[in-house]
């Protein structure tokens, strides 16, 4: 554990341990981070990644381009229960997500911590006014109908992309049992936070872990998002009051409107990706119905992927 600072001696026996990353809607990172926040966890530990980390790009500043500062990578634990939970500012690819895994690997397995959760989003085409579903994912079967107990729905097929499903592998070469939660959101609303999948995470977690945690700040932020999120969806429908399907007008009014908008502008997105002169085009639709502001970052990550 080269790359390791242990900051403190920590006394837990057989302990679970949290992972989060960012993703989509930041769903799991802000979970992870509430239940620390509530559960007063101590920070003991922190991974430097600077001899495997390169930054992807600079930060300007009145002109000025500097490198960024490397994103942090810490634990921090519990006693009753015993928790190791780990929180990371940044997804990390390649060789540096390797190195990343198996230096949280080998803490786990100094610490003999017995199970690891990690989280992630599950975009679907529904409204914000849904309700969140939390699913899930085992590496091995014995934890996956231990969470079918919980009330958590097994993930049936696909993939999940990041650090927070990767490690999932990595932890079954080792032995270790793993699980992913997945909170469900509306799948036009993936570049925005979203509280309400957190708090249903959080939710899960707490039956899992016993513990009890006081929802309040998690609902005053849902309530503030909601009142985003029916602004946008109100802007949807007046965009695309109309829409062909299968050679039929529908009226999205009588419709889940989220699957008909991803039709249209996710079909762009996927234009641009291939081919960079699209992104132009792509921008003049955006611009055109005033959602240009909706989709930002998600339009800049093009060029990034470009580059």
């Amino acid at each position: 554990m080269r790359d390791i600072k242990i900051y403190r001696r920590v006394d837990v026996k057989g302990p679970v341990m949290l992972a989060g990353w960012p993703g989509m809607g930041n769903v799991a990172l802000v979970a992870i981070n509430y239940l620390r926040k509530k559960m007063q966890a101590i920070k003991f530990a922190e991974i430097d990644i600077s001899q495997f980390y390169t930054p992807d790009s600079v930060v300007i500043e009145d002109g000025l381009a500097k490198l960024p500062q490397l994103p942090r990578n810490l634990f921090y634990y519990t006693k009753h229960p015993d928790l190791v939970i780990f929180e990371s500012e940044s997804q990390l690819t390649g060789k540096a997500g390797t190195i990343l895994m198996n230096e949280i690997l080998d803490l786990a397995r100094e610490f003999k911590v017995r199970r690891i959760y990690t989280g992630a989003a599950f975009p679907l085409p529904m409204s914000y006014r849904e309700a969140p579903r939390v699913f899930g994912v085992a590496n091995q079967k014995s934890l996956r109908d231990f969470l079918a107990h919980y009330r958590v729905r097994m993930m049936e097929g696909g993939q999940i992309s990041g650090l927070n499903g990767l490690l999932l592998g990595f932890a079954e070469r080792r032995g270790i049992e793993a699980a992913c939660l997945l909170a469900t959101l509306p799948n036009y609303a993936i570049n925005f936070p979203n509280p309400k999948a957190s708090r249903a995470m959080v939710e899960v977690l707490g039956r899992i872990l016993n513990v009890r945690v006081d929802m309040g700040e998690l609902d005053l932020a849902i309530r503030e998002m909601d009142e985003k999120m029916a602004m946008i969806e109100e802007r949807i429908k007046e965009i695309f009051p109309l829409m062909e399907k299968e050679g039929e007008i529908v009226n999205l009014e009588k419709e889940k409107v989220p699957d008909y908008v991803m039709k249209k502008v996710e079909k762009l997105f996927q234009e641009a990706k291939v081919d960079r002169k699209k992104a132009y085009l792509l921008k003049e639709e955006l611009d055109r119905w005033d959602l240009y502001k909706f989709y930002e970052d998600r339009f800049l990550d093009l060029f990034k992927e470009h580059q």
